[in-house]
């Protein structure tokens, strides 16, 4: 007869959490004393002021001045027609003009609607169909063959079937959007799961750990770092297929007020529409540059 109680699935996902980041710690000290010298090991790294990353921040605002400033001088210096490069001020009028119309924010928001819709619907898609084919050789055998060939489809090729099948409503949209965004997604959460540390793997099962237990609790977060990465790909594509996505028959949207400008000759408001796509497709990427490090710091 003996002392111990069966443990209940509560208490082994917690002993299995506790094994795996003492692992994980193992790993990181074992790597940090293969690379570190011995003088290194002795006196420790000292902390890095935040000066140089101020200063290296500040850097990436040299080129963008520098592009502005070229631009300035070649619409007001070298006098390039506006109906090839408008002045910044024109740009900035045509906005303030859309803006008092009340089309701007209209616009940029369903604009950010859909791009947000649509990333999230195919980052879903994206993990799920990386696990499968990441975790099992079956599961890679029987889709990773078929996935390929449809991420080589142009976004373009899309655009007369999701008509023809969903319509020119919201629905044809998001759904392209969903396209362009699972594919980063996918590949870079199939090829990390495929590198997770097999250690890792045993000491969750040896605590019995199911398989959906196991993805949670130990090889999704061991993918963190990659998986933000392909996060960040897949809200940049999100964007690039936004503009694809509202040339279905839309009337809204930024990506309209590109084409639209096109057809009616606004140059001004096509850099307009081009600036504003910039500054927001770099906005969401800060934003999840922001998540990655809160995660990070969780799972570290």
């Amino acid at each position: 007869m003996t002392d111990a109680y069966p443990l209940s699935g509560n208490e082994k996902e917690a002993d299995a959490r506790q094994v795996v980041e003492r692992s994980r710690e193992a790993a990181e000290r074992r790597g940090a004393s293969a690379s570190s010298s011995p003088q290194e090991a002795r006196v420790g790294r000292a902390p890095t002021s935040r000066g140089p990353r101020r200063g290296l921040a500040l850097l990436g605002a040299i080129l963008p001045a520098a592009v502005l400033l070229a631009w300035v001088l070649a619409t007001e210096v070298v006098d390039v027609p506006s109906y090839n490069l408008p002045s910044p001020s024109d740009v900035w009028l045509a906005g303030v003009q859309l803006a008092q119309a009340g089309l701007l924010g209209q616009y940029v928001a369903i604009s950010v609607q859909r791009v947000l819709i649509g990333f999230a619907i195919g980052a879903g898609i994206g993990i799920v169909l990386g696990a499968v084919v990441g975790l099992s050789r079956v599961g890679e055998a029987l889709l990773a063959p078929s996935i390929a060939a449809v991420r080589a489809v142009p976004s373009l090729a899309w655009v007369p079937l999701l008509i023809l099948y969903l319509g020119i409503g919201e629905d044809s949209k998001i759904t392209l959007i969903a396209i362009g965004a699972a594919f980063p997604v996918f590949t870079t959460v199939a090829g990390s799961l495929r590198h997770v540390d097999p250690q890792l793997v045993e000491a969750g099962r040896a605590y019995g750990l199911g398989p959906v237990s196991l993805f949670t609790t130990v090889q999704l977060p061991a993918v963190i770092p990659s998986l933000v990465s392909g996060l960040r790909l897949a809200l940049a594509q999100a964007w690039l297929f936004l503009v694809a996505a509202e040339l279905i028959a839309s009337s809204m949207g930024l990506g309209f007020l590109l084409t639209d400008s096109q057809y009616n000759g606004r140059v001004d408001r096509m850099f307009l529409a081009i600036i504003l796509l910039a500054l927001l497709g770099t906005l969401t990427d800060f934003v999840l540059n922001l998540l990655q490090r809160v995660l990070l710091r969780r799972w570290r």
